[in-house]
């Protein structure tokens, strides 16, 4: 099982969608985040997953608009993923996009094809209009004297011990979060993060 998971930058934060990979099994050292815009599949992390699956894995995806936002690219990338690559996909907010259920009958396939690409066709609308959006936050928040961003949570120098013991069921994750003074959603970034330093 693999998850996906992209921001359209870096000063986006990606921790609901962390958080819905954990909560699904995913093990961070299989998930794949990218902090670049969807308007195309030139994105690192995503031909890493690429690279790596194989016959009968499971991609998981909070929401279809993380996979992309160009609507005939999203369409030959789930085809290249499905078809291609002989893997199911999961879209964890739309539950009829679950490539899992083979024995649907032609009418249920039908409707999966057409959800799917009505879906594709509204995050490339989306895209459109996003950048707009996100400029008038910004200069609302700037007009305002909004600090951007937030501070970094420190990492405690044994945050990697604390770590291994939570995966080893040794304490739970609610004493692995007090001991690191973080959020939940703190935590597993910093383990992702963490793991991708130990691949690197």
């Amino acid at each position: 099982m693999l998850g996906y998971v992209r921001v359209s930058d870096a000063s986006q934060n990606e921790d609901r969608q962390l958080i819905s990979m954990a909560e699904q099994g995913v093990p961070a050292k299989n998930i794949y985040v990218d902090k670049q815009s969807g308007k195309d599949f030139e994105r690192m992390a995503y031909r890493s997953m690429l690279r790596r699956l194989r016959p009968g894995d499971c991609v998981i995806l909070h929401s279809l608009d993380r996979l992309g936002r160009d609507y005939a690219a999203i369409l030959e990338q789930w085809q290249l993923i499905t078809k291609g690559k002989g893997a199911d996909i999961i879209v964890l907010d739309m539950p009829l996009l679950d490539t899992r259920e083979k024995d649907r009958d032609l009418t249920g396939r039908l409707i999966s094809d057409i959800i799917l690409q009505l879906l594709s066709y509204c995050a490339q609308k989306e895209r459109e209009n996003i950048k707009q959006r996100q400029a008038e936050g910004i200069a609302a928040a700037k007009a305002r004297g909004a600090a951007l961003g937030r501070p970094a949570c420190e990492v405690p120098g044994n945050f990697g011990d604390i770590a291994r013991r939570w995966e080893e069921k040794d304490i739970p994750l609610a004493e692995a979060l007090a001991q690191c003074r973080m959020s939940r959603a703190t935590f597993y970034r910093r383990l992702y993060e963490l793991r991708l330093k130990q691949t690197i």
